[in-house]
């Protein structure tokens, strides 16, 4: 099963929640939901391929359906983002700048107009918009997520090469 980083690794999926958010925050009510037909509508997409990753999303919790005849309707659920959130904060509060208090977190230090570190301003540089900046974290989360598995495999492969391997040598056990 996938976990998080992949699901909204997927920029269709991380666009979807965009749209739903967008509901959310400008419906009058509560729910904030939206039929799949608009969904279609606004992402310009085919109904299957909306389908499909609502599916994923629904799947790990991310979005609420609601049935009525033949319609679904579709809210968000920002509370499966908490383990996104929780990897994400310790780099977000990291203390870059030592001279400044408020650089201590900087999501703050970039709102707030505080100079943030090379890195932070090349990246935050190169975004034409603000919506930009969650494609930019959900790739960094998929790339780390894919590095840290990456390498997990790699040293399960060298594990099993240079210790595994010659113990079964020297009991005389070939079987892989």
């Amino acid at each position: 099963m996938a976990d998080i980083f992949d699901v909204v690794a997927d920029p269709t999926r991380r666009d979807l929640l965009q749209v739903l958010l967008d509901r959310y925050v400008t419906s009058d009510s509560d729910s904030g939901e939206i039929s799949v037909g608009e969904i279609v509508e606004k992402m310009g997409l085919s109904q299957p391929t909306v389908s499909k990753h609502l599916k994923v999303l629904r799947d790990h919790g991310l979005v609420t359906v609601r049935e009525e005849g033949q319609h679904r309707y579709y809210s968000v659920d920002t509370s499966p983002l908490e383990e996104l959130e929780d990897w994400l904060i310790p780099f977000l509060s990291a203390d870059f700048d030592n001279d400044s208090e408020a650089a201590a977190s900087t999501v703050f230090a970039a709102w707030s107009g505080v100079q943030v570190p090379e890195p932070f301003r090349r990246a935050a540089d190169t975004l034409q918009h603000p919506a930009d900046a969650g494609t930019a974290v959900g790739r960094a989360a998929a790339a780390a997520s894919f590095q840290a598995r990456t390498a997990l495999q790699d040293a399960s492969h060298e594990v099993e090469r240079r210790v595994i391997e010659p113990i079964k040598k020297k009991l005389g056990r070939n079987d892989k």
